[in-house]
C-alpha cells in the first residue's frame, strides 16, 4: 500500500472571534492511498499555516512539504514516515506548527494502519487499559462570577460529575478571579469535581498566591497559570502550591513535555494528539507513568481529536479523567456522525477500526474555505 494524495482542508465558521476557543476553524488532514483506504487527521494550530506547510513545494533537500515528501511512501510504515517528515522539514519546521502539521499526518497515518488491519487503533498501541473515561465538560468561564455559577449548574445538570472552567476574565482582577472560582463552586456543588485553567496570565508569584485563595474551593488541579517557557517559575511554584499543577497542552515534543515534568515538577501533563500526534502523545504518557505523574489528554477541536485522544488514553495504564469540549460550534459537534455521548460521567473508547470515527463530508463541504 502507498500514499498516493495528502491533503490539507481548512474548515472556518463565518464570524471568527478572538475567544480563546478553537472550533472557530480547524485544519483536517486527509490520506488517501492505492489501497481505497482514506485516513484522517486534525491540527490544533493556525490551519492555513498547516495547509501551506503540507502542500508546500520542493525547495531543496531539506525544505520540502509534507505531501511532496510522503508521497509513494507505506502508510504502516508510520516510523519511516516520521522519519522522512523530519527530514522534509529539517530546514523550517523542526518546532511550532512544523511540528503540528506533523501532528495532523501522524494522526492520519494511525487511522490508515486501524483500518487496514480491520482494529480500533488502541489495540495497535498495546491496550486498552480502559475503554472509558470519567469526561470533564471542559468550558470557559462565564463573563461574570453570577453567569459562571449558572453554567455550573447546567452542567452538573448534564450529568458531568467534574468540570473545568478556563480563560475568559481570569487574570484582570483578583477579587473577580477569586470571585469567579467561588461561583463556579457553588454552582457545582461539593460533590462535583472543579478544574481551573487560568490561561498563562500570572507571574510564578502571583500564581503562588492564587493557589493559596483557591485551596478552599478544593480544586482537582490549576492549569497553565504560567507562560509555557516559564519552567522556572513552574519549579518554584510546583514546589509549594497547595493545589496540583496542569500545563503542557502547548507542547509537541517529547523533550520538551519531558522538561515540564522534570524540571517545571507539574503534577498532571496534558498532551494534546492534535499538537503532538497520536505517536508522541503515547510517548509522553509513558513517560509521565514512568516519572510517577499523571497524564490527560488537551482536547478542544472536533470528534477526531477526541477519538485520537480516547484510544490514546485507552493505551495508558493510569489514565482516568478525559477533557470533554463543550463548545457549542458545528465543527465540534458536527465534523464527526459519531456524537460521543456522556454516560454516567463517562465517555467510552470508539470500538471500530481505526479511529472509529466518520467524517461527516456535508459539514466540510459546508465550512471549507481552502
Amino acid at each position: 500500500m502507498n500514499i498516493t494524495n495528502i491533503e490539507a482542508l481548512v474548515l472556518r465558521l463565518p464570524e471568527v472571534t478572538s475567544a480563546c476557543d478553537g472550533t472557530q476553524d480547524t485544519c483536517l488532514i486527509k490520506i488517501d492511498t492505492d489501497a481505497g483506504i482514506c485516513g484522517w487527521g486534525e491540527v490544533d494550530s493556525c490551519p492555513t499555516v498547516v495547509k501551506a506547510i503540507i502542500e508546500a513545494p520542493l525547495s531543496h533537500q531539506i525544505c520540502n512539504g509534507l505531501a511532496n515528501a510522503l508521497t509513494g511512501a507505506d502508510p504502516l510504515a508510520i516510523e519511516v514516515c516520521t522519519g522522512q517528515m523530519k527530514s522534509a522539514m529539517n530546514y523550517y519546521g523542526r518546532l511550532g506548527v512544523g511540528v503540528h502539521a506533523m501532528a495532523g499526518v501522524n494522526m492520519a497515518l494511525w487511522d490508515i494502519a486501524g483500518k487496514a488491519y480491520n482494529q480500533p487503533i488502541y489495540r495497535l498501541l498495546g491496550g486498552p487499559f480502559n475503554t472509558r473515561f470519567r469526561a470533564y465538560a471542559s468550558v470557559l468561564f462565564g463573563d461574570t462570577p453570577q453567569s459562571t455559577y449558572e453554567h455550573a449548574k447546567r452542567l452538573v445538570d448534564c450529568g458531568f460529575t467534574a468540570v473545568k472552567f478556563g480563560w475568559g476574565p481570569m487574570g484582570q482582577d483578583e477579587a473577580n478571579d477569586i470571585a469567579l472560582v467561588r461561583e463556579a463552586r457553588r454552582g457545582l456543588g461539593d460533590a462535583t469535581e472543579l478544574m481551573i485553567d487560568a490561561g498563562q496570565v500570572w507571574d510564578a508569584r502571583t500564581a503562588l498566591r492564587r493557589a493559596e485563595q483557591f485551596s478552599e474551593f478544593r480544586p482537582f488541579w490549576l492549569e497553565e497559570p504560567l507562560h509555557p517557557d516559564d519552567i522556572t517559575g513552574y519549579a518554584k511554584l510546583c514546589e509549594s502550591s497547595p493545589i496540583p499543577i496542569a500545563a503542557g497542552e502547548s507542547e509537541s515534543r517529547l523533550v520538551d513535555f519531558e522538561r515540564l515534568m522534570d524540571e517545571g515538577g507539574i503534577d498532571w501533563v496534558q498532551p494534546d494528539p492534535a499538537r503532538c500526534g497520536i505517536s508522541t502523545m503515547l510517548d509522553v504518557g509513558r513517560a509521565a507513568y514512568a516519572k510517577h505523574r499523571h497524564t490527560c489528554n488537551h482536547s478542544f477541536k472536533s470528534g477526531i481529536t477526541i477519538a485520537a485522544s480516547l484510544h490514546v488514553m485507552a493505551a495508558l495504564p493510569d489514565a482516568s479523567v478525559f477533557e470533554f469540549c463543550m463548545s457549542d460550534s458545528p465543527l465540534r459537534h458536527e465534523l464527526t456522525k459519531e456524537r460521543f455521548e456522556i454516560h454516567n460521567g463517562y465517555v467510552h473508547v470508539p470500538e471500530k477500526p481505526g479511529l472509529g470515527v466518520t467524517v461527516n463530508l456535508d459539514t466540510v463541504a459546508r465550512y471549507l474555505v481552502g
